[in-house]
């Protein structure tokens, strides 16, 4: 049995009680609507979130990293149960304080090993990396070499997304005010991309449909080694999702479909569908 834990973070956007039943921990992310504040996966189920995110009148959530000591806390849990040493994989630094707060958590533990890793992206980049962790620690690969080939191959992943629009992200501070202002005056279906930790646009269809079409084409583009498929409660993701690996050929059974929850979500609004995709070398 492998003694590496591995641990990320709610943005990952892994089902808890999955991750939890294959051995990764989930640090949650702070989500606040007004007054009241929540633990992403934690007191607020991505359900939950998306029921509140769309309600009439909502206040705009507002996100936070987790604090070193709520970093802490997780790995001396996981260290308590066994392991001998961690791989810690985490939102971009560039998107994000968590991978800040890991850093300082692993400060306060200076006489055990763990491995902090900056997956370059956010949702199911790290989500991709997490379980390519797990299956080296199963064939009895060392935590060190782990987060070494892990760190490596997070300057292959990206992050393509089709919205509905640019506004949440405008709201999030994502993306300028500017930009949002032309992509609603055009009314475009706005693709971004997320590649090294930075939010571009990537396209600007006129449709929904032809968003969708190029978001696919830009996924596709290179030949793809594992690909995840994200959303925010889009009606056309199992249309998408199917496209994607008619196109690319890879095997259907290795294709996860994640709901983005409480600490993402707010950037991307709802409808939207995407992938986070690691590209062969």
């Amino acid at each position: 049995m492998s003694r590496v834990a591995f641990v990320t973070d709610s943005a990952s956007d892994l089902d808890p009680a999955r991750a939890a039943a294959d051995g990764i921990r989930i640090v949650p992310l702070s989500v606040t609507f007004g007054e009241q504040s929540f633990r992403a996966g934690v007191d607020l189920t991505t359900e939950e979130f998306w029921a509140r995110m769309t309600a009439p009148d909502a206040p705009f959530p507002k996100t936070a990293a987790a604090s070193p000591g709520e970093f802490k806390a997780i790995y001396d849990e996981a260290f308590a149960d066994g392991a001998e040493a961690i791989v810690s994989i985490h939102v971009s630094g560039k998107l994000s304080g968590s991978i800040k707060s890991a850093e300082i958590a692993k400060g306060l533990l200076p006489d055990r090993e763990i491995h902090i890793v900056d997956s370059t992206g956010a949702s199911m980049a790290e989500g991709i990396l997490a379980y390519m962790g797990l299956e080296m620690a199963a064939l009895g690969v060392s935590a060190a070499e782990i987060a070494r080939v892990l760190s490596d191959r997070a300057s292959d992943l990206r992050m393509y997304v089709s919205l509905e629009t640019l506004e949440y992200l405008k709201k999030g501070g994502r993306i300028s005010g500017a930009r949002a202002a032309i992509g609603t005056f055009l009314s475009v279906k706005p693709i971004i991309s997320v590649e090294d930790g930075v939010v571009d646009t990537a396209d600007r269809p006129r449709t929904r449909s032809k968003s969708r079409e190029r978001c696919i084409e830009l996924i596709c583009a290179r030949p793809i080694e594992r690909v995840a498929i994200l959303h925010t409660l889009a009606p056309d993701v199992d249309e998408f999702r199917d496209e994607v690996v008619r196109r690319s050929g890879v095997d259907p059974a290795t294709v996860m479909v994640s709901v983005v929850g409480p600490s993402v979500g707010p950037h991307l609004g709802p409808g939207c569908v995407g992938a986070a995709v690691l590209y062969k070398r």
